[in-house]
């Protein structure tokens, strides 16, 4: 028998290299031996009309294959992920986000705090999956230095600037190195980032990274910074959780939803000092039992469950469930 179609709209395809492609890519593979999968940059009617649901990534940006969707089949098989930007930005003041909510059977989170942004009216339709990755072994790591690493491309929703004063701050330390990685989106941050590593020798922007060399860097890092000012549940964290490398965080929506309220590893967003005087910490500690990066370990190695490629597995099924059989 022939397995029913699902389709994936995803605003960025695989030539970005961002979150919403490794989401769209990561559930066709998870839903394989169930369903068919088609991932598409937009949905028109007349395509793929077979399809018993359509997840559309992105409430503003693929707000049009939501309305043709809606249109076409109305009431039913419709599933809305809200990214960061959806949550914390564009579902205030977007008519077009806006309506994507009102159209969608079910809204999707990726970690346990966005149900908390959306109007109360939305919240029963809202279903939270945490995002996944495949467990790597914790590798052995110097304690002669702290190395840091940062991914994400420069834009302003990632914060950058936060890391670039960090680097700054942490001139004096040669003991402390920091990596960052992603793509110049925005040319003033590139432009930024490139000073700070002509002016901080342990900086190191290292531009765009394949996904798997980016998580063979996570790996290898004692620590993962990562600044954001929203996010809707950053790849990075967990694949960061998943390898035993502590987190620096944000203490933003999207970060605590992600790594839990009592966290020891946040830092107020934009906080540049705090989060030098986290890297210090960390770094005073290593080969310690009862360092802060021992803490720090423990307490991501208890959340790295919700991370599992099988519970996120199992979600998507009961989601899928819900869009095709729920009247």
């Amino acid at each position: 028998m022939r397995k029913p179609l699902v389709l994936i709209v995803s605003p960025a395809l695989a030539d970005a290299n961002n979150g919403n492609w490794q989401t769209a890519w990561r559930w066709s593979r998870l839903l394989a031996g169930h369903y068919q999968t088609r991932i598409v940059k937009d949905w028109q009617a007349g395509q793929g009309e077979e399809a018993v649901a359509l997840l559309a990534l992105h409430a503003r940006r693929s707000a049009a294959s939501i309305q043709a969707w809606a249109q076409a089949h109305p009431g039913r098989g419709l599933g809305v992920v809200l990214t960061g930007t959806d949550l914390y930005r564009d579902i205030q003041t977007d008519p077009a986000a806006q309506r994507s909510l009102a159209l969608a059977q079910r809204l999707v989170v990726l970690q346990a705090q966005g149900p908390q942004a959306l109007p109360p009216e939305y919240r029963d339709k809202t279903r939270v999956i945490f995002q996944s990755t495949s467990a790597r072994r914790v590798l052995r790591k110097s304690d002669r230095h702290l190395r840091a690493v940062m991914v994400g491309h420069l834009r302003e929703e990632k914060s950058p600037e936060t890391l670039f004063k960090a680097a700054r701050l942490l001139t004096h330390r040669a003991d402390i190195h920091i990596d960052h990685i992603g793509a110049a989106l925005n040319p003033a941050l590139g432009e930024l980032a490139r000073q700070t590593a002509a002016d901080c020798p342990h900086y190191r922007w290292l531009g765009s990274l394949d996904h798997e060399a980016t998580r063979r860097r996570i790996q290898r890092a004692h620590v993962l910074v990562h600044t954001s000012r929203m996010e809707g549940g950053a790849h990075a964290i967990l694949e960061a959780v998943c390898c035993g490398t502590p987190v620096l965080a944000s203490r933003i929506d999207g970060n605590v939803g992600m790594l839990g309220d009592d966290y020891a590893g946040y830092f107020p967003w934009g906080d540049a000092t705090a989060l030098a005087e986290l890297l210090q910490r960390c770094r005073e500690g290593l080969g310690s039992g009862t360092s802060m990066m021992a803490a720090l370990q423990a307490q991501c190695s208890l959340r790295a469950p919700l991370f599992e490629p099988a519970a996120e597995r199992a979600a998507l099924l009961a989601l899928l469930t819900e869009l095709i059989h729920t009247p």
